[in-house]
């Protein structure tokens, strides 16, 4: 154990590190800086430390100690959330648990095609693993290497996938899970079908550790593809792309794996900022498409199909051009421009994000209603938009039209622009990034007060206290 901490705090400190071990009770302010602000450097917290349990009991041990003091927790993972989910308060009254030594893989079952592991296991080491013994876990983030899976987990993260294979929620048969006082649950049933009472495991997917922290995952994996086809189209506009998606569906079924929308300003960013991207066509378009077939048969004839699909939509005026990967490396100099796009955008400076959802025909609409509006609002505004537009998930995010220090202080006028809109179209203002801090007050409007009712009763019950991940969700 480093460093100082108040004095109030000692005799808690001192238990924490019986528990874990005084290495891993980090109380020096360098030791603890990392932990303490967010991905996008939006928020920064205090704390009274950051404890690095390795293991279930050691999590559980570390939890009653603090609900017997009555000190708040804080989960983190990899800290690659773009909410500020896992940050603390400004207050320093919590106590910083950072799951990332739990990280083995419990077992990996290719019988049943399922493998259970740890929170702190990063994604990228979790679809290795699948992937050393021919199986495939489908959820790919750009932040693979450094997410972990409690994470994932606890925002309900989506990503490219979704199309074909489903979220967190979809990609989990069951959890180990921490509650607040201590106790833990295990749910780690690794079962298609269990209809034995409530599914508890729904409770703490997407939850953001504000009702108790998750240790283990039990989680689907499926056949790795041995057959892929990827292509980049230009399309007039959205309402095309969306045409596309119908057209690719009906032509190729459940091969489609990814069908991701990019609009011109993203690609813009990407080649200014981002040395490895190049032009995927000779000429800039306004809205392009970013597409993927796989299949486990060797054989398959992914490109031909590709090909001819984007024939017949170029026939049909849905695609003005398009270039398909040859190789490998030409899939992933495509593919490096979307996964790129967080980055891309970090680098040209603040912006105001968005992560909505709307039903599939509404997209075209939401763009083009939104668009006008935000730009009657704040005229030569950038407005960067891209996402799965397979899923209805869009990231809609806007940067100033030129240097412009009074726009940071913009995003409630232009979270009530877009968010009223999303709403009227039936969507959701937080479709995989999750709430945080970011959007806590948001939820306020767009929820019923039924639906919040619901939530702090189930919040009550299960944290009475408040002690879990406070100024989170709600």
């Amino acid at each position: 154990m480093s460093g100082t901490a108040e004095p109030a705090a000692g005799g808690l400190l001192a238990r924490l590190a019986a528990i874990v071990g005084g290495a891993h009770v980090l109380t020096d302010p360098v030791d603890i800086s990392p932990f303490l602000t967010d991905q996008r450097d939006r928020y920064t917290g205090r704390a009274l430390a950051v404890v690095k349990p390795a293991a279930t009991a050691e999590v559980a041990a570390v939890m009653r100690a603090c609900a017997e003091a009555g000190v708040a927790m804080v989960p983190q993972g990899g800290n690659t959330g773009l909410c500020g989910g896992a940050t603390p308060l400004p207050g320093g009254a919590s106590l910083l648990i950072n799951l990332s030594r739990l990280d083995h893989v419990r077992a990996l079952d290719i019988g049943n095609d399922t493998i259970c592991v740890e929170a702190g296991c990063t994604l990228a080491a979790v679809r290795e693993t699948a992937a050393a013994a021919g199986r495939l876990f489908p959820l790919a983030l750009a932040s693979g290497g450094s997410c972990e899976i409690g994470g994932t987990l606890s925002t309900n993260a989506g990503g490219i996938h979704v199309l074909r294979y489903g979220n967190m929620r979809d990609l989990t048969l069951g959890l180990e899970a921490v509650l607040p006082d201590g106790r833990v649950w295990n749910g780690l049933r690794a079962l298609r079908k269990d209809n034995s009472g409530y599914d508890l495991k729904q409770l703490f997917i997407g939850a953001e550790g504000t009702l108790g922290i998750i240790t283990a995952a039990a989680l689907k994996l499926f056949p790795a593809p041995r057959t892929s086809a990827t292509a980049w189209a230009a399309v007039p506009d959205p309402a095309a792309a969306v045409a596309l998606l119908a057209r690719l569906r009906a032509a190729c079924g459940e091969r489609v794996t990814a069908f991701e929308l990019v609009g011109r300003a993203l690609l813009e960013l990407a080649l200014k900022h981002m040395p490895r991207c190049r032009p995927p066509l000779p000429s800039p378009t306004p809205w392009a498409v970013l597409m993927e077939l796989s299949d486990t048969a060797a054989d398959a004839p992914l490109t031909g199909l590709l090909e001819q699909t984007l024939q017949a939509a170029i026939a049909a005026g849905e695609v003005t051009d398009a270039a398909l990967a040859a190789t490998l490396a030409q899939s992933e100099n495509l593919w490096a421009l979307r996964e790129n796009a967080n980055e891309a955008q970090k680098r040209e400076g603040f912006s105001i994000k968005h992560d909505i959802s709307v039903p599939l025909d509404r997209i075209a609409e939401f763009i083009t209603r939104a668009g006008d509006a935000l730009r009657a609002w704040r005229p030569g505004l950038r407005i960067v938009t891209f996402g799965h537009i397979g899923d209805g998930n869009l990231h809609y995010n806007l940067f100033p039209p030129h240097a412009d220090a009074a726009f940071t202080t913009c995003s409630a006028e232009a979270n009530r622009i877009v968010y009223d809109l999303v709403d009227a179209l039936g969507g959701s203002i937080s479709a995989e990034h999750g709430i945080g801090q970011l959007k806590r007050e948001e939820i306020r409007r767009y929820k019923s007060a039924v639906e919040l009712d619901l939530m702090l009763a189930i919040k009550h019950t299960l944290d009475p206290r408040g002690l879990m991940n406070p100024g989170k969700v709600l």
